[in-house]
């Protein structure tokens, strides 16, 4: 087996639902940080890279027919150079990461680009066709997040519970009251105040130009901020929200994550490459592991799957020096963290924020964990991090790199 290295990774800023990105195909914005990328590393012969990875979990408006191969033209690399987009729900590109790490620890491939984006502004309306001749029946169905075209077989055997509601049974399940949720939240307002206040985003993400209408006057403007943080947030403001499952729920809007636009690209490369390139081995993949479990409960599925992946490279919880843990909401990130054997507040679980502040646009989160992980480590002389987090339908998936 060969190494696997990371060797640059950047992202755009993570718009709000309807914000600055709205106006941003979800092709165009894929292709943003690819192009970024290309800027960053002129040594590099583009022509020579094996693959694109590409994670989306919708792809069923401007993200169709393979979002990943639209972003690798889009963005500038020759046309022989495929790509693949990759479906694995919230996991998709930290999956995308993993595979084109395997790809390269294999010595199928040298240098490949992995990563993800999602619109969930733009996602479609969608309907589907008539099942009768003359039919008048219609439904349309959001696409932006969770079931549609329900299956009544998969309703009967594990339930079609919404994503806040599988949130709900997780807080039930394992005892996660809605005080330690909201302080959850707020911790992750507070620390992403604290790193912006720093100046720890400005390496990870590339601005985003923006044209203004013909009615709008002045320049482009420049977007390079996360749009969803609320830092000003508190205890007191979050105790006042209602629940989204039912009124007397624990999960809110704000102890959840985000409805957002986003794109990362990482660039992965073999020893070989990256040394004829001139790249700097940043980063290696150790590994990455994948687990199921009931769909009611999806949130806790980063537990097993972190424990899968710790046991299959030979380490600990405890050898973490930092852990990206998704937070699709603060219920479930008790739940895991707890299970971990890890404190509520614990100061290397997602020391600049998470999900909850920064947002999560599904199919370009797990890359934009990778991408803090290995930023952090660099800031911190640490040696390990855990990057994981939890998908819908029932899987979690996890994946360890090591600075060099």
């Amino acid at each position: 087996m060969f190494d696997a290295f990371i060797c640059d990774a950047i992202r755009t800023p993570f718009g709000r639902y309807g914000g600055a990105l709205a106006g941003v195909r979800a092709d165009d914005l894929a292709a943003l940080p690819i192009a970024a990328l290309i800027a960053r590393n002129p040594g590099v012969d583009w022509s020579k890279v094996d693959d694109v990875y590409y994670g989306c979990a919708n792809g069923a408006g401007e993200d169709n027919r393979n979002v990943g191969r639209m972003a690798a033209l889009l963005a500038g690399l020759p046309v022989d150079v495929p790509a693949n987009t990759i479906n694995r729900l919230c996991g998709s590109s930290l999956d995308a990461v993993g595979l084109a790490a395997r790809a390269i620890k294999s010595g199928e491939a040298q240098l490949i680009i992995a990563g993800g984006v999602e619109s969930m502004t733009r996602a479609p309306f969608v309907m589907g066709k008539a099942d009768s001749a003359y039919s008048r029946a219609a439904k349309i169905e959001d696409t932006t997040i969770g079931w549609r075209f329900v299956n009544p077989l998969m309703k009967a055997a594990h339930g079609v519970d919404s994503m806040p509601e599988t949130a709900e049974n997780v807080a039930q399940e394992f005892g996660i009251s809605r005080a330690d949720q909201d302080a959850f939240a707020v911790r992750s307002q507070q620390r992403w105040a604290a790193a912006h206040a720093a100046g720890v985003f400005a390496s990870e993400i590339v601005p985003v130009t923006l044209p203004q209408s013909r009615r709008a006057a002045g320049e482009a403007k420049i977007f390079d901020t996360d749009e969803h943080p609320r830092p000003d947030t508190t205890v007191e403001m979050l105790a006042k929200l209602k629940g989204v499952v039912r009124p007397d729920g624990s999960v809110t809007a704000g102890n959840a994550s985000g409805v957002n636009d986003g794109a990362c690209a990482i660039l992965l490369a073999s020893a070989t490459a990256a040394e004829q390139y001139g790249l700097r081995k940043r980063a290696r993949v150790l590994g990455m592991a994948t687990a199921g479990l009931a769909p009611r409960i999806m949130g806790f599925g980063p537990s097993p799957a972190s424990k899968k992946v710790l046991a299959q490279v030979g380490l600990t919880i405890d050898q973490m020096d930092v852990i990206e843990l998704n937070e699709a909401f603060a219920a479930q990130g008790l739940a895991v963290t707890r299970d971990l054997g890890l404190a509520d507040d614990a100061p290397h679980v997602n020391p600049n924020g998470g999900a909850i502040a920064i947002g999560h646009p599904l199919g370009a989160s797990g890359a934009r964990l990778v991408l803090a992980a290995l930023h952090q480590l660099e800031r911190t002389g640490g040696r390990y991090a855990l990057c994981t987090m939890c998908i819908g339908v029932g899987q979690g998936i996890a994946l360890v790199i090591e600075r060099v």
